[in-house]
């Protein structure tokens, strides 16, 4: 299992261990571990139509679908469930858990896409989020988003940053904060300001402040799945450890 780095990384692309369709049923996470699954779709979804003779490019609704499928996928391999037996419900905020009614189940799971690329995270100690942004993003106006979104700290340490440095730190807060509200189930709406993520790129990721909360029950960490994406992980927990896994297609 991967372990958190001098710079925060939780598990870098050499961590993301390959696993060929179709899946054996799978072990749920155990208490404290994370399960991460990274996915590149373009290439899934080109494995499959050059397996039938269709080379053209992989439409926007065609990934739309492969990310339903392959959460299913994953989740049944979970459940010792087909695929398409699992059931999925949203909470009142957006937030998609497993329909209780259906499945007596504690796992959660959270799902980011960037481009045609997928990271899903699952955990059995609480409710998770990921992000997943591509490495190259420039926000518009970092500094006047930041402002106006993120906590007072974070704007002030942004701004005393080199205008070399502003991008890659404003990329790596946002990720940050993305996870958090997603693992909060709250939403993003309001929720960027509540809480405040260490802007120091020379240490790991970590939650400094948090309104109405204490910071030191949060996990915050940083992924690199492939080197020109960038994720993050969120929980409200104690983890001990992650696997992270490589979905790919048939062998």
């Amino acid at each position: 299992m991967a372990q958190v780095n001098t710079i925060g990384m939780l598990a870098d692309v050499r961590d993301f261990t390959p696993h060929p369709i179709p899946l054996a049923p799978m072990q749920s996470p155990s208490a404290g571990v994370i399960h991460l699954w990274f996915l590149d779709l373009g290439g899934l979804a080109g494995s499959l139509r050059h397996a039938l003779g269709d080379d053209g490019a992989v439409t926007t609704g065609q990934l739309r679908f492969a990310r339903r499928f392959y959460l299913r996928l994953l989740l049944g391999a979970y459940l010792g469930l087909p695929g398409k037996s699992v059931r999925i419900n949203r909470k009142q905020r957006g937030k998609p858990v497993l329909d209780s009614s259906v499945h007596d189940s504690e796992i959660h799971f959270s799902m980011a896409k960037s481009e045609d690329r997928l990271l899903i995270g699952f955990s059995t100690s609480g409710h998770i989020g990921v992000d997943l942004e591509p490495c190259g993003r420039r926000a518009h106006n970092a500094l006047g988003v930041a402002t106006r979104y993120f906590s007072p700290a974070e704007a002030r340490a942004l701004a005393a940053l080199p205008d070399t440095e502003i991008d890659a730190a404003f990329l790596r807060l946002w990720a940050c904060k993305e996870a958090v509200v997603k693992a909060s189930g709250l939403g993003i709406a309001n929720q960027f300001a509540r809480f405040t993520v260490d802007t120091d790129m020379t240490r790991p990721a970590t939650l400094l402040d948090f309104e109405g909360e204490d910071p030191r029950d949060w996990m915050l960490a940083l992924v690199r799945p492939e080197e020109d994406f960038l994720g993050a992980v969120a929980i409200r927990g104690k983890v001990t450890g992650i696997q992270a896994s490589r979905l790919i297609a048939p062998q």
